[in-house]
C-alpha cells in the first residue's frame, strides 16, 4: 500500500490541484492555517468551488495542523507565545496585564483629540523596539506595520518625531510601516486581506492598525434600513482581524468612534463606541480615552478576557505617550 504524502502545503490538500491553488492564493489564502481557519461556506464562495470540496479541504488542513481538542495546559504552554508591545506608558501597560497583546484586537475609543490616534502612532513606532525594551523585532528582523488610514490622520513626520524620541532611525521607521488610504468599506477590507500575502512575501508584520475601523462603514450605511447589512458586513471584517492575529502572532490595533447616548446625560458614560454588539462581542480589549486636565489623558479599560475594570492616567508630548 503507498504512504500516503504528508501534507505541508496547501496543493498537498486533497481536491487541490495548480489551479485551484492558485484560486485560493489570489483569495488570500496562502498556507494550511488560512485553509483551516476559514468557513465551508465563505471557501465555496470565495474560491467557486463546491461546499463538499470546500468542506474536504478545511477538514483536511485542520487534520495536518493537528487543531482539535487539548488540554487547558497545553493551551496554557501555546499561550506563551503571546507577546507585548509598550504603550510608552508605565501606568497604561499596566492597565492592560503588561502591554498591548498580540493574538488580539484592542480598541480605543473617545471623542476627538482623546489620544486614539496619536496611541496608534506610537505603537507603530515602538514595536520597532527590541523585544527587551517593548517591542517586538529581532536582530536581523525589524517588525513592519500595516497602517491602513480612513480618515486622512496618519502622519509620517509624527512618526520621525517619536522615533528619533525613543533612540531609533526615522527614516528606517518610515520604511518599516506600510500605509495604506481606504477609500471606502470593500477597499478596507480588501487591504486586510492582503496582509497574509505580505507576511508570505517575507515582510515581518507584527502589528496592524486601523485608524479608524467603523468611519466608512458609518458614512455608508446611513439610516434602520441599512443597519442589519452594515453590521454583516462589520462582523465579516472583525472576522478577518481576529483571524489574522491569531494565525500570524500580531496585534490588531483599532480606533473607533463614538456616539451620543440618548438616554445618559451625566457621568462619563455619556459616550458609547460605534458598531454595537457586534464589535463589542469581536474586541478583546475595549479602552475609553477622555480628555482630562491639563493635557493629561484618562484610560479606562471597559473590557478584558481577564483584567478588572478601572481607569489610569498618561500624557501625549511632542516625545511620545508618557507618564504623568
Amino acid at each position: 500500500m503507498p504512504k500516503q504524502k504528508k501534507i505541508q502545503d496547501i496543493e498537498d490538500l486533497p481536491g487541490v490541484g495548480p489551479k485551484t491553488a492558485e484560486k485560493l492564493r489570489q483569495a488570500g489564502y496562502h498556507t494550511l492555517i488560512d485553509i483551516a481557519a476559514a468557513s465551508i461556506h465563505e471557501l465555496s464562495e470565495t474560491v467557486g468551488i463546491g461546499e463538499e470540496t470546500a468542506k474536504k479541504i478545511i477538514e483536511s488542513a485542520k487534520e495536518a495542523l493537528g487543531f482539535g481538542f487539548q488540554s487547558a495546559y497545553d493551551y496554557y504552554l501555546d499561550r506563551q507565545q503571546v507577546e507585548r508591545i509598550t504603550t510608552g506608558s508605565k501606568a497604561l501597560d499596566e492597565l492592560l496585564g503588561g502591554g498591548i497583546e498580540t493574538q488580539s484586537i484592542v480598541e480605543a475609543f473617545g471623542e476627538f483629540g482623546s489620544g486614539k490616534t496619536q496611541l496608534g502612532h506610537q505603537l507603530a513606532v515602538n514595536v520597532q523596539l527590541p523585544k527587551d525594551r517593548g517591542g517586538l523585532s529581532e536582530t536581523d528582523k525589524p517588525a513592519e506595520v500595516v497602517y491602513i488610514d480612513t480618515e486622512g490622520t496618519f502622519r509620517p513626520e509624527r512618526i520621525r518625531q517619536m522615533a528619533e524620541a525613543v533612540g531609533l532611525d526615522p527614516d528606517e521607521a518610515l520604511k518599516h510601516v506600510l500605509v495604506a488610504r481606504a477609500l471606502n468599506t470593500d477597499h478596507q477590507m480588501n487591504l486586510v486581506r492582503k496582509v497574509p500575502k505580505l507576511i508570505k512575501e517575507g515582510h515581518n508584520i507584527r502589528l496592524v492598525v486601523i485608524d479608524s475601523i467603523t468611519a466608512h462603514f458609518r458614512a455608508e450605511y446611513v439610516g434602520r434600513g441599512t443597519l442589519a447589512e452594515r453590521q454583516q458586513k462589520l462582523n465579516k471584517h472583525l472576522r478577518d482581524l481576529l483571524k489574522l492575529a491569531t494565525t500570524y502572532n500580531l496585534t490588531v490595533y483599532v480606533t473607533n468612534q463614538v456616539m451620543a447616548k440618548p438616554d445618559n446625560f451625566i457621568g462619563i458614560d455619556f459616550v458609547q463606541a460605534v458598531g454595537g454588539h457586534v464589535l463589542a462581542h469581536a474586541i478583546t480589549y475595549r479602552i475609553f480615552l477622555r480628555k482630562g486636565k491639563g493635557g493629561v489623558r484618562i484610560a479606562r479599560l471597559i473590557d478584558a478576557p481577564h483584567l478588572p475594570e478601572r481607569e489610569v492616567t498618561f500624557k501625549i508630548t511632542d516625545e511620545g505617550i508618557k507618564d504623568v
